[in-house]
Formats: structure tokens, sequence, C-alpha cells
């Protein structure tokens, strides 16, 4: 019997949506030649991209697919962190061992352990990731040396075979337990190969934190070293470690956090999901107790996955929260590395909620073309790169094995369809750089091989096709086979296991079955009736029926295009609906509706009405989303070569019918809220006039300095930290009357930009400046004058279109109860803003579990745009003071920056968001 999921607050946007299924065509069986067909297709795919890293890569670690040669570390510019993956021992090659024999293609295997015991060497001066060495190479070498077994027990290939990629593996093995010389047992995240852990002379040492995945997906592969060689050492390392983690636990949510000092077991980050940097952490406490059998392995993960299911579940989404606050949300976005927990969702046997997530990550990925490496509640773009990840080809594998479902071999036939349309190039298969533009980035990681065919292959493979049934093996995170017959070797340590005690426990949360992959819904509609309701929100695949129109208490109900937060008319006819308003103290005001504390129940369904039509005016106004501006530093030393991303206005001057744009000196008006008169008029008359966000609305601030004769102006975020390169823009609205008042052009810039602009303008007094629709050729600017050199060499930032991913609510008749809860983050007029109460700070979206009657809608103070917010502002921050403003000084990151540090920390930040360069993020 499976266990039923606790009840949870649904997730932002999607609620309504769910309500309303859709009637849609369902796909039909695949018949056996189809699915030969596509098996046959995986083949050649792989081929094509194995072929071309031996033909053009070899002995290097990874090819690049683009400029067809291999990528060697130290000879190509360096990535960051990423890098750390590769050590000079032909990575992909060691990563794609266990393949090539799923694949039916025992010569190339046994050929390519030919060559890595020739080849291939292990000592090498050069600092790698333990994480991803273990993951990769470790892993590879022992599910070659599976292989190699399994198959010379055939007595029919590898019978030279005498366990030496099991020596390899003990090599590589030893050459990370230095690693693991911390009085925690956390390992360091680095190490050298040759030297080990030394300190700074060999780069190794000097870190103090590290992942929590990094930290805990270490014990499949140690354990099986342990079991394959008799030595102990391994296991009980990666125990320790393990033991350490949940020991560090929150005890109350039992949640652990993303990032832990290796030292004192402080969580330096404390927010907590199942994406990048805990996922495999969670995945490889059931898979050890899978392969080990190990009972306290499934203990801990049985009380992890209850406090996941009860506070970062809202299905179909799977939403960050933090540790000590599991009701407060830490992002409004999510990370691709997640697609793996439905998979993991059905080895637990919970496969509801995984059928909705993987419904939720599929219809993500129709629009996209590939999962983004982040996105938004609403299915926008967040990160737009893509690696060729393989979590979610991994989830629809095991739900085709757990349902049968027919619906799940059509989405494998999405996944490659879209490789072949998309990511193949001649040399291979090149990560996408952007999946709004299809721009392609030349790397191939070594993952693809491992992971993405292996999937796809048994996804469309009958029985019969497979070399060996893979019911005798577990997958590991890299999906390297590890045999079942491990969990019966022996297995002697000499460090005893923190177990976890019998007072942690509750039983009722435990189901002692074996985690299985076998068919557990014969029933196809099962799956079926799951999907449709979120194929319905995310596709909007089906039409919507007439609003519902009945006008309550005797006078027509206050509809969401008229609301303004500052008029007591208003706030009033909210009261009557059982809606209130809260002031978070990160500038946001927050919706509720108690429909039991409306006045009648008219007014209730009013109120429901009202919060639905909030929704949809935030999604109409997306698809009417103006294309981003951009501000050109004109005057020395940059003279055009620097141009900062803005945001546009929906009143004002429009810059796209403007040839030569708006140009000017910036100063700072003061008051630098810009929500009185201007004190400093004669500074900002003729000059473009600088504003920070905050503490009234936009339009408000362009009358100001309009009247005070500035020609322009730029309002800056009061949000630290924030930035275009992270956050999607969104469009500066009216006051909810007429704007055809405002004549000036006013851009937004986000708290980087912004701050570039400030430093600027401190360092040179005087900063000259083009508000346009796009940056300006230089010769353009300065009309064939021989142009100005500079010191600066910046690059432009060229708008990009994002197809948004847009969400429909749909008005319930009046005769459908109102039971529910319903969360929507939008953007509010709120002139008066005001100081939070202690008893309203923990007041957020998802805190209202035992109210099922209530509504939500999150609102920011001060603009009517009903445009969602960028992500990093949704995130509450402690002692941000939304009443207070700022002064200008206060805005620059420090006041020792120079422009020229300005400049390179806003260039890093782009490019470690444009590549994504981490697996772990």
């Amino acid at each position: 019997m499976l266990p039923s999921s606790p009840q949870t607050t649904m997730p932002p946007v999607l609620f309504l949506l769910m309500l309303f299924g859709a009637s849609c065509n369902h796909g039909q069986a695949m018949s056996r030649e189809e699915k030969l067909k596509l098996r046959n297709q995986v083949v050649e795919m792989f081929d094509h991209a194995y072929q071309n890293y031996m033909d053009h890569a070899y002995p290097a670690d990874e090819l690049m697919p683009l400029t067809c040669r291999g990528r060697v570390r130290g000879l190509e510019p360096s990535r960051g962190d990423v890098d750390d993956a590769l050590g000079k021992f032909s990575l992909t090659l060691i990563d794609t061992l266990d393949t090539l024999v799923l694949l039916n293609k025992t010569t190339e295997f046994e050929a390519a352990v030919r060559r890595v015991l020739s080849d291939v060497r292990l000592d090498n001066d050069i600092v790698v990731s333990v994480f991803e060495t273990n993951i990769r190479v470790l892993g590879g070498l022992l599910g070659g040396h599976s292989m190699a077994v399994m198959l010379k027990e055939g007595e029919q290939h590898m019978q030279w075979y005498q366990d030496e990629l099991l020596h390899m593996a003990k090599d590589i093995g030893l050459r990370l337990l230095p690693a693991f010389n911390t009085s925690s047992g956390l390992p360091y995240p680095r190490v050298n190969l040759k030297y080990g852990v030394r300190g700074p002379e060999t780069r190794t040492g000097t870190e103090t934190d590290t992942c929590t995945a990094c930290a805990g997906t270490i014990i499949l592969e140690f354990a099986a070293l342990s079991r394959f060689t008799g030595d102990p050492v391994f296991e009980d390392h990666a125990r320790r470690a393990l033991d350490f983690l949940w020991e560090k636990r929150q005890r109350n949510s039992n949640l652990v956090g993303t990032t832990i000092n290796i030292h004192s077991g402080e969580w330096v980050r404390r927010d907590s999901g199942v994406g990048a940097g805990i996922d495999s952490y969670y995945e490889y406490l059931l898979k050890a107790y899978i392969l080990l059998g190990d009972d306290s392995f499934l203990q801990r993960f049985n009380i992890h996955y209850a406090s996941i299911m009860k506070y970062i579940s809202q299905p179909p989404l799977l939403l960050d929260v933090h540790i000590h606050k599991p009701l407060l949300p830490a992002r409004t976005w999510m990370d691709s590395l997640l697609a793996f927990f439905p998979g993991l969702q059905v080895l637990k046997g919970d496969i509801r909620p995984a059928i909705e997530t993987h419904e939720m990550l599929y219809q993500v990925t129709k629009k996209h073309n590939f999962l983004p490496e982040a996105f938004t509640t609403d299915f926008r773009v967040h990160w737009a790169q893509h690696p060729l990840r393989p979590e979610f080809a991994e989830s629809t594998y095991f739900l085709y094995k757990a349902t049968g479902d027919p619906y799940y071999l059509e989405a494998g036939r999405t996944i490659m369809d879209n490789l072949n349309r998309f990511a193949r190039v001649p040399c291979g298969f090149a990560a996408m750089k952007d999946v709004r533009t299809g721009s392609h980035e030349d790397r191939m990681d070594s993952f693809f091989l491992a992971e993405m065919f292996k999937y796809l292959f048994l996804l469309f493979a009958e029985a019969e096709d497979l070399p060996f049934d893979v019911e005798d093996y577990v997958f590991t995170t890299e999906a390297h086979l590890l045999p079942l017959s491990l969990s019966t070797a022996p297995h002697s340590s000499s460090v005893p296991s923190n177990r976890t005690s019998e007072a942690e426990l509750d039983d009722s949360n435990f189901d002692w079955t074996c985690p299985n992959t076998r068919l557990l819904f014969p029933d196809p509609a099962f799956p079926r009736n799951l999907r449709e309701p979120i194929r319905s929100a995310v596709d909007k695949s089906c039409p919507r029926p007439a609003p519902y129109k009945e006008p309550g208490m005797g006078r027509p109900p206050l509809r969401a295009q008229d609301f303004m937060a500052n008029n007591p008319e208003h706030l009033e006819l909210l009261r009557r609906m059982g809606v209130s308003l809260i002031h978070l103290k990160d500038g946001r005001v927050q919706l509720v509706q108690h429909a039991t504390q409306a006045v009648s129940a008219v007014a209730a369904e009013d109120g429901v009405r009202f919060m639905q039509e909030m929704m949809e005016l935030s999604s109409q106004q997306q698809k009417e989303q103006l294309p981003p501006r951009a501000i050109q530093i004109v005057s020395h030393p940059f003279f055009g070569r620097v141009v900062l991303t803005a945001g546009p206005a929906q009143f004002g001057t429009d810059l796209s019918k403007s040839s030569t744009g708006v140009r000017g000196f910036v100063t700072v008006a003061e008051p630098y809220s810009g929500c009185s008169e201007i004190t400093n008029a004669e500074h900002v008359q003729g000059h473009i006039a600088l504003l920070q966000r905050g503490q009234c609305m936009f339009a408000e601030k362009a009358r100001h300095i309009q009247k005070a004769g500035a020609i322009g102006g730029i309002v800056i975020d009061d949000n630290e930290g924030s930035s275009s390169d992270t956050a999607p823009l969104f469009q500066m609205a009216g006051d909810g009357r007429s704007t055809d008042d405002i004549t000036l052009p006013v851009l937004f810039l986000f708290y980087k930009e912004g701050s570039i602009l400030l430093e600027s303008l401190k360092e040179y007094r005087e900063v000259e400046v083009l508000l346009s629709d796009k940056a300006r050729d230089r010769a353009a600017i300065f009309k064939g004058k021989p142009l100005p050199g500079s010191l600066i060499e910046g690059s432009v930032d060229e708008p990009e279109a994002e197809e948004d991913c847009q969400t429909e609510a749909t008005t319930p008749t009046s005769s459908e109860p109102i039971s529910h809860s319903q969360i929507s983050t939008v953007e509010l007029d709120e002139s008066s803003p005001e100081e939070v109460s202690p008893a309203q700070k923990d007041i957020i979206p998802g805190d209202e579990d035992t109210r099922p009657t209530e509504e939500v809608a999150v609102a920011k103070e001060e603009e009517v745009s009903l445009f969602d917010p960028p992500a990093d502002l949704a995130q509450p921050q402690e002692g941000r003071d939304s009443e207070k403003a700022k002064e200008p000084e206060g805005d620059t990151d420090s006041g020792s920056q120079s422009v020229d540090e300005l400049l390179a920390d806003w260039r890093e930040d782009l490019e470690a968001f444009q590549q994504m360069e981490k697996d772990e993020l």
C-alpha cells in the first residue's frame, strides 16, 4: 500500500488553474515496431556523440562539439568551478564504459577498457572536485568493472580481464581519501590527485564550505569499493560524512541546508530544497538502503521525505524553503536538477506527486524545447542555459516502469526529437547556451553519454534487448551500475555507524516494503487524470469558461484592474469580501482572503473572483511586455562602450519611436526617493534624474522630476544584489489614472547596474548617458567625429527576447464551493507603506496550511504594474526597511570599489549565470 502524501499549501499561480480539468486527446499504445525504431535511433544518437568524442577529443576529458576538438584543462580558457570535473584522465571514456555494455556494444566496451588501462593516468598534479571525481571517475570505473565481471562470467567476452578496472578504482579512491581528513568527517570539496590536501602549495585545504550533496553523495561508490576490495576504510569515511550531515539537520523541520562549514558544521546557506546542492544526498540515502540493506538509511530518508512533502512539495512544484522557518519560501524559482525527484519518488513508491511534478516538467520542456537551468513558478525562463542534463529523461524512464503508460514513451520521443533538432551538430551534441534563442555552447559534458542514452535506451527497449537484468543493479546518481549482490559482501567497519535513535523514529512514516520499479498502476487512466489539470495550467491547451458576472452587495463588484491599494473605498470593499492586506518587511503587500470573514456568501464569491482576476491581469500584462531598453554611458572614459540593460515604463516617451534617444548628464534627485517635490530642482533641470525605487509609485516619481525640469529619469532598484543578468525585467506602470501628462522617458535599473552608474558619477563628477531602445553604434553617437579611446573594454548587452510562459485563471460559477487557497505574486499600487509588526513578519505565502478557505496574493508596494517582480526581489531579506530611503552612497556595493572593479564584478556575474558552470549550479 502506498503512503499518502500530506496536504500542502498549493503553489503560486498554479492552484486556480488546477481546479479545472481539460478534455484532451490521449496517446495510444506504442507498437513494438515503433519502440524498436526509437530504440535504434537512440543507439544512432549515442554513436554520433561517442564516435565524435573518440575521433576528435580522446584522450582529452571532454569533447568541444562546435570546434571539433578536445577540452584539455589548462589549454582552454578557464570556466571556473565546472573545470574541476576535468582531471586529464579521459573523463568521458571512463564515464561511458557501462553505457557501451547496456547498448550491446560489447566489442567497443572491450576496446575502451584496454584504452583506459593503457592510456589513463590518475596521478596528475591537478586539483579536482571530490564530488565529481567520485561520481564520474570512481563510479565509472566501478560500473565498468561490474560489466566486465558480468561479461566474463558469460564466458564469451573479457576472458582476459583480471580486475584491472577495480585496481584503478581503488587507486582513485585512495587519492580522494585525504579530502576526508577533517574534524567533522565531511570532505574538502577539492583534492590534488598527486599531493592530496596539503594547503595552499597544492591549491587545496583552504576551503571551509561544501554543498550537502557534495559531502552526502559518496556512500554508494565508496561502499561498493569497500565491498569489492574488502577494505572497509572507504565505506567508513562515507558513513561518517553521512552521520555528520544527519546530526546537523534542523531538528524541528528535519531538513538540511544547501551549504555547510566542513569544520564547524554550521549551515552557511540555510535554504533547503531537492534541487542543486542537496539533490543526490536524498537520493543516496534511499539507494544506500537498497544497495547495502542498512535500515538506518531508510529511516533517515523517510524522516527527510516526510518533511519534504510537508514543506517543499507543493504539487506539482518543489519550492525551496528556509530550514529554520520551513513555511517561509526561500525563492520563487526552481532549478532543473530537481527533475530527478519524480524518479526517486517512484523508488519510494509515492507515485501521485511523481506524476504531477513530471507533468509540470514535461510541459515546461515542450514550451522551451528543453528544461531551462532555472524557471519561475509561472514557468518562465529564469536561467536560460541547458547543458543537456539527463534528469528529466531519468524520471521519464522510472515513471514508465511504474505505470506502463505509453504517454511516457511519447515524452521520451520528445526528448530525442528536441536533441536532434536543436542540439545536434556535426561533431556531436552541443549544450544550449540559451533555450529561448537556440544558441549553443561549446561543451558536451561526460554525463550526457553516461546517463542520457542509458535512460532513453531502457525506456524503449524490451527485456530481450538488454544484455542483463537491470533489476539486479542500482543506478548511481551518474547512472553507473552497481550490483545489488554487494549487500551480501562482507564488511567490517572499524567506525560504528551513528544509527538513528528509536526516539527519533515515527513508524507511521515508514514503508518497509522494498522499493521497486515494477508496474504499480495497471490502469493508465490514473496518471492521465492527474496530468490533465497540470497540462491545462502550463500549456493552456483547453478553453476557458466565460467569466462569472453576478454583482454583489447591490453594487458592481470591485475589479482587479480598477483596484488601488491607497484607495480607502477599495480597501473597504476588500474587507467586505473577506480580503485583508498585510505589509511585509521586504516591501511586498500580501492579500489574504478569508471566505468565512466576508459579509455574505455573494461577497465571498466576489472575493474569489477578485483574486482570480489579479492573476489573469498579471498574465495578460506579461503578454504586452516591452523589450529591454539601453542606458549607454557616453562620457569619459566610457565613450559608449558600457551599456546597461534597463527596464521600460508604460508611460512617458516611447524610446522605440525615437531615432536618437535622449542624451544628457545624470544627477541624483533630492529626495532620492523622488516621492515629494524635488528640492534640488536647479541641478535636476536639463538633466537625467537618478531616483531610488520605493515608497511611492513610479508615475509619482516621474511627475516630480518632470516638474523640476528633468529631461529623463532612471529609477535604481533598492534591493542589494539584484541584476538584470539574474532576474527578469518588468515594466514600470502608472498609478491607475491617466499618465498622458508624463512626457519624459523613465527607465529602471537593477541594483548592480545602478551601482555602476552611481559609482561613475561619484568618481568622474560628470557622467553623460544616452537613453534609447537599444545600444547605439559609437560612430552614430559621435556623429563622424574620431572615436575617443577608452581604458574600459565593455560589452554590449544585446536584448534577448524571452518567450513568457503565461498562466491563466478560470472563474468558478456561483454554485462552486469556496474551499481552497490560492497564491499569486503580483505588484500593486501602495502609496502608504507601513512598518511590519513582529506578528506579521512570518506571514508569507504558503503559511496558510490550516486555513483551506483562504486566498492569498502577494503584492509589491509601489507599482500598479501586475508583472511578476524579479525573482531576487521576491525573496524576503532581513534588515531591509522599505520605508527608509537610502542615500546614494549607500547604494554602491562598497565605497572603496572603483568603476573598474564594479564592471569586473558585474561581468563576472554575467559570465557565471550565462554559462552555469557547475553541475551543482
